[in-house]
């Protein structure tokens, strides 16, 4: 993967020296007849990729689909994706690690509208080397975990996606922290705890929620 994202900018200028070449040499050509006065006004209405553009004045703030972090509320951070909308959705974020600041995996916590069944949704991407057969357990404060299945993989990692109830809301309110376990493919007797700080979630859960009612 490292190395095609080294060779995407390299293909990319092959690409638009290779469209310029082909416009150049088409323009080069004799046109014949009426077709010489239509390939003149033609040359000079497409605009010249090696054209030296002066730039205008950016648009402040992110662009439409840009993430951005609103706020933050000590372990989690309020992140928001720029739409349309009069008020950006948003959801809870932190980064995991092994203890070592090592980061292993990311979770995303939103809030769902009050119709929903679930009072709250959450993204969790793991390694690829997670050993999928063994879903996902959560704990909090060392109660008695839940198990999630894995939906997918990508490139980036494998997701999980999980619903929480109001009940589990208030738990993790209550909560100091909880515990994602997950199982390596390379060690399947073997279980890596990553700890999710609770720290902050009150305030960043009541900030993203309240977001939907405006």
């Amino acid at each position: 993967m490292n190395m095609l994202i080294r060779t995407l900018p390299f293909a990319a200028l092959l690409a638009m020296s290779g469209t310029a070449f082909a416009q150049s040499s088409e323009t080069a050509e004799p046109a014949e007849g009426g077709e010489a006065a239509a390939a003149e006004e033609a040359a000079e209405e497409t605009p010249n990729a090696l054209e030296l553009n002066m730039g205008e004045e950016a648009a402040e703030g992110p662009g439409l689909g840009a993430v951005y972090i609103e706020s933050t509320f000590d372990d989690w951070e309020l992140r928001c994706i720029k739409s349309e909308a009069e008020v950006d959705p948003c959801q809870l974020y932190q980064l995991l690690d092994d203890g070592n600041g090592n980061p292993v995996a990311e979770i995303n916590i939103f809030p769902l509208p009050e119709d929903q069944e679930a009072a709250a949704g959450a993204t969790v991407i793991t390694p690829l080397e997670t050993l999928l057969t063994q879903a996902l357990a959560m704990s909090v404060d060392g109660s008695q975990p839940k198990k999630y299945p894995f939906s997918w993989c990508s490139e980036v990692g494998c997701f999980a996606r999980l619903g929480f109830a109001d009940a589990d809301i208030a738990i993790f309110k209550r909560g100091a922290s909880a515990t994602l376990t997950i199982v390596p493919v390379a060690a399947p007797d073997q279980k890596v705890n990553l700890n999710v700080s609770l720290k902050g979630f009150t305030a960043a859960f009541d900030a993203a929620a309240a977001r939907l009612t405006q």
